[in-house]
């Protein structure tokens, strides 16, 4: 085994005194302090500098701002990140000394709510970055009074920034330019609201655009220029009128100081159209305008800016009936019309269309005058009369007291089909109405201006039964006139129902007992024509006479004077009978029954044809018993 012998130069080694005065020197620094030293060496690398430690420490050139003006033996300040690394030497930087220079300085001179310059240098996440010295952070929601799109379009802009809070522990600085533009804009606003005075004209531009209107920022406050005072025509929506940053010029309506609300109009600058409608659009003018708008009952047109006119759907056509004005007219079209009436207190103008066009009642008026005989083409039915085409889309009416002279027409349809062609006489037209009146009736002369002249009072006459009634029966007599037997006229007996006595399509004789030409009506009665017949067969039967003797020409003289007497008896007893009768059915006497009158006539039994109404009734007096009259009797 050899053995190392290892010799220690005991010159080289550093005394104790060296030791402590190196413990010394090393704690004296710091890290995180700021140390001055000078450049040592200088190289292409960076610079190596003396700060007063055992070893000298590294820059490099990318932490100088100014490398080519770097020369040794300056003096620099430099930040002491680590006193040592793992290679004992000193970590230092001259950039974070300037930084923790300026931290201080920034934290010394200024405090939250203060005011500081910077350059907005680049944007993050949620807002700007802010060179002041140090870097700073100024939030979106404080770079402008309103909301900004593009925060790009600050970078790079120098502006002066409320501190809004400083954290000294973080390094951490907020800042706030909205609060600065704020404070300046309430100065502005209290001298604008002294400044401001109804009927003023200012320029602003539009800051902001709502459903309602848009905001107008007249330099120092913001203006609310409402929809309605856009403009003197229609706007759906203010973007059709002005858009977000327009520079425009708008009248001062209002000024509300105590709430520093201020009312703009546009439209106030021009005059109001309508103060002077009534002499550009007088009545009968014909305009030409577009359409705006189309409702149910109508059609809006605007004529001018501000002027608008409204045709209604019964304006639209002459001859059609227009439900909705969509089927006439559509939103742009352009139309002419005729002004019908203007009113500037309500600001409303009617308007015609069809109006523009020659009015085809006045043409058919002249075309057809009154007697003038058409044919033409049943188009629909009422239950009060049927409508006849004339002319393409105009119809002329008959009504059901036209149809016919001699029956009571209830329903066109007992004469009338839809589709079938009829001959008529114009009897009116009515221009202004536009109505038409037509008659079937007088294509015929009227037979009841003949009729005294074709039936008397006491003649028997033949008739088939048309209708029951519960009041009476109705008779078809020669030439279609009805006749009424009134229930008292059937029998000498009393009658409950007029079915018991006679039937729908029975013919019968009776007799005539009264004409009304001016009510139409022949009352007719069936019991005189059994009692006529009674009465010729009681003529002629041979009365059995007691044997008399044979008295020669005087006998025969005292019989007919028997014969006589004999008849006067039984002619005196008659009325007894009929006074009877009368007693036990006072309907039967035509002059005392007043039972058989309208307002008392029984209902019309379930049986009997339902032809005539107790309403219309005939009275059982022969003198006022109604004839067959077209008007009141039902066919």
């Amino acid at each position: 085994m050899s053995k190392n012998n290892s010799k220690v130069n005991l010159d080289n080694m550093p005394s104790m005194e060296e030791l402590l005065n190196a413990q010394q020197e090393t704690s004296s620094y710091t890290e995180g302090s700021i140390v001055s030293g000078k450049v040592v060496t200088k190289t292409d690398k960076g610079v190596l500098l003396d700060i007063g430690y055992k070893a000298e420490g590294f820059i490099d050139r990318q932490d100088l701002k100014n490398w080519e003006a770097v020369e040794i033996g300056d003096v620099m300040d430099v930040f002491l990140e680590q006193i040592e690394d793992e290679e004992n030497t000193p970590v230092i930087s001259v950039q974070k000394a300037e930084l923790q220079k300026a931290w201080d300085r920034i934290v010394s001179e200024n405090e939250e709510g203060g005011l500081i310059e910077g350059i907005i240098r680049s944007r993050v996440k949620g807002g700007l970055i802010v060179d002041v010295g140090v870097e700073a952070f100024l939030p979106g929601s404080q770079v402008d009074l309103a909301p900004v799109r593009n925060l790009d379009d600050f970078v790079g802009r120098q502006e002066q920034f409320k501190i809004l809070k400083i954290n000294a522990e973080r390094r951490n600085i907020v800042l706030s330019r909205r609060d600065l533009l704020e404070q300046e804009r309430a100065k502005q606003r209290a001298k604008l609201l002294d400044e401001l005075q109804p009927k003023q004209i200012r320029r602003g531009v539009v800051k902001n655009i709502t459903d309602f209107g848009a905001f107008v920022d007249l330099n120092g406050m913001d203006g609310l220029l409402h929809i309605t005072d856009m403009s003197w025509g229609r706007v759906s929506h203010p973007s059709e009128v002005v858009k977000q940053g327009d520079e425009i010029e708008v009248m001062i309506l209002d000024v509300d100081r105590e709430r520093q609300r201020v009312s703009l109009g546009l439209k106030q600058k021009e005059g109001n159209p309508w103060d002077t409608v009534d002499v550009k659009y007088p009545k009968d003018t014909r305009i030409k305008g577009r359409v705006v708008n189309v409702m149910p009952y109508g059609a809006f047109v605007e004529l001018e800016e501000g002027i608008e006119g409204l045709i209604h759907v019964s304006e639209m056509s002459w001859t059609k009936k227009v439900n909705r004005a969509s089927d006439i007219l559509n939103i742009g079209d352009e139309v002419e019309a005729m002004v019908l009436d203007v009113n500037k207190t309500d600001r409303k103008i009617s308007l015609g269309l069809r109006q523009t066009q020659p009015n085809p009642w006045e043409v058919i008026k002249e075309r057809f005058p009154k007697g003038t005989r058409i044919k033409g083409k049943v188009r629909n039915m009422t239950g009060y009369g049927a409508f006849v085409q004339i002319q393409d889309d105009i119809d002329g009416m008959i009504h059901v007291s036209d149809m016919s002279w001699i029956r009571k027409i209830s329903h066109p349809s007992e004469i009338l089909q839809k589709g079938m062609e009829v001959e008529a006489v114009i009897l009116e037209v009515d221009a202004e109405s536009q109505r038409i009146s037509l008659s079937m009736k007088k294509l015929t002369d009227d037979p009841w201006q003949a009729i005294q002249n074709k039936y008397q009072v006491g003649q028997v006459v033949e008739g088939k039964v048309t209708k029951l009634a519960s009041f009476g029966a109705f008779v078809e007599l020669d030439g279609g006139i009805d006749g009424l037997i009134h229930i008292s006229e059937l029998s000498n007996e009393h009658v409950n129902r007029v079915k018991d006595v006679v039937q729908i399509g029975d013919v019968v004789k009776a007799r005539v007992k009264n004409i009304n030409t001016d009510e139409r009506r022949i009352g007719l009665s069936l019991k005189e024509v059994d009692d006529a017949a009674a009465q010729v067969a009681e003529d002629v039967t041979p009365v059995a006479a007691s044997p008399r003797p044979d008295l020669g020409g005087l006998g025969a003289i005292g019989g007919m004077l028997d014969d006589a007497l004999q008849k006067a008896q039984q002619d005196d007893s008659k009325p007894e009978a009929e006074e009877s009768d009368a007693d036990a059915a006072p309907a039967a006497d035509a002059d005392a029954a007043p039972a058989a009158d309208a307002d008392t006539a029984p209902a019309a039994d379930a049986d009997a044809a339902p032809a005539a109404d107790a309403d219309t009734a005939p009275a059982a007096d022969a003198d006022t018993a109604p004839a067959a009259d077209a008007d009141t009797a039902n066919s």
